[in-house]
């Protein structure tokens, strides 16, 4: 009998996890290399729509999902300044119906957790950074910091938009600032007064900017993110401390609502978003990538995790299928995702201009849509996302 393939996975995100449990429960021998000393990213949210809690479903993890997360009744538009509702899309009355699974949000660490407990202790190392990855015949070679070198029949780069094995692969490139800053923060719903946030998915639209927030942890904290337009250039990270007046004078004349949200965060964080264009591909012999590595993308299509984890999926399914040829499987596994992920990072890009509109006419004629829209079919989302969460890689 035939050993079970050795797959390294570098990088223990939301994607690198999903892929790992995937693999080993295909019957893969999966290890996991993550460079940081602890598991369990900083506090943020994260969207889970229905086309990647279908992957959770299929690994077995919906309802660890579930008994940490929070499924919120409706997406709803507003208008930055007066409060007014642009849009309402219902979802917790609807998606299951429309798309076979629900729409949820969960804390990063949390997502993290369940994703972590489906895996063997020993399959994951941590403080374990990559410098870079090689092939030496038909073996996938990476190389750590610390000097140890791991040998596998496949290597997959689940290892962010910075991905060391991307520049190994393709080279170095510097990822684009896409003009873009962001501030985030979680809330306890304690020290807001009562039924000051709706147990909603809110988006606050306005010029030059927008504000999403929405419950995590089954609703004990609201969870906020506020991105605006500027030419001040920052460290892509996601822990920076940020002073909360800064983030107040961005906001000073939006919604009173919303500023007592900002204002009853205790610590927040602030960071830049930076994009890369689309790849024309991901793979060289045994090596690959997956998620940020593979197709880093803005968040105005809150589709960054769900298509890690979709990808993680996927290449455990093309792996299954051909064991006895990892570079043909490889090849099948950006076939089946190219297309779409690429068509997700130019539709975020796209749906950014929607977002931060600066003309007052230009807002008018956009909110006349959605209210057009609405009439027509109050089930569509906003941005016209049907053909996201519709899809389903565990078929």
């Amino acid at each position: 009998m035939s050993r079970p393939l050795k797959i390294v996975v570098v990088g223990g995100g939301l994607g690198g996890l999903t892929a790992a449990n995937a693999l080993a429960q295909a019957g893969f021998e999966v290890e996991v290399r993550e460079q940081a000393d602890r598991l369990g990213e900083v506090g943020a949210g994260v969207q889970v729509s229905p086309n990647a809690l279908k992957v959770l479903r299929a690994l077995g993890l919906e309802a660890g999902l579930k008994s940490v997360a929070f499924e919120p009744e409706a997406f709803v538009g507003r208008n930055w300044k007066s409060g007014r509702v642009l849009y309402r899309t219902p979802l917790k009355s609807q998606y299951t119906k429309i798309y076979g699974a629900g729409y949820y949000h969960v804390h990063r660490a949390d997502l993290h957790d369940v994703l972590r407990r489906g895996l063997p202790p020993a399959a994951l190392h941590l403080g374990s950074r990559c410098l870079g990855v090689t092939q030496r015949g038909s073996v996938a070679v990476a190389e750590f910091a610390d000097g140890k070198s791991v040998e596998a029949d496949v290597v997959i780069g689940a290892d962010g938009i910075h991905s060391a094995v991307r520049a190994s692969l393709f080279g170095p490139a510097q990822a684009r600032f896409t003009g873009n800053m962001c501030w985030r923060g979680m809330v306890p719903i304690e020290a807001l007064p009562p039924g000051l946030v709706e147990p909603m998915a809110t988006n606050w639209l306005g010029p030059n900017g927008h504000v999403v927030h929405y419950f995590v942890r089954g609703g004990a904290f609201v969870n906020f993110v506020a991105v605006y337009e500027t030419d001040a250039w920052a460290e892509e990270s996601w822990s920076i401390k940020a002073d909360r007046s800064e983030l107040l004078s961005t906001y000073a004349d939006w919604n009173e609502r919303l500023l007592k949200v900002f204002a009853a965060a205790e610590h927040c964080f602030k960071w830049a978003l930076y994009d890369r264009d689309p790849l024309p591909r991901w793979s060289s012999g045994r090596i690959t990538l997956l998620g940020d590595a593979a197709h880093p993308m803005l968040p105005f299509l809150a589709q960054g995790a769900a298509m890690a984890i979709e990808d993680g999926f996927t290449i455990a399914k093309t792996l299954a299928r051909r064991s006895d040829d990892p570079e043909t499987a490889l090849a099948d596994y950006e076939s089946l995702r190219l297309a779409r992920t690429a068509r997700v990072q130019l539709g975020a890009r796209e749906r950014a201009k929607t977002m931060h509109l600066r003309s007052p006419v230009a807002r008018f004629r956009r909110d006349v849509g959605f209210f057009i829209q609405g009439l027509r079919n109050p089930v569509m989302t906003s941005h016209r996302a049907e053909w996201i969460f519709g899809h389903d890689v565990t078929v």
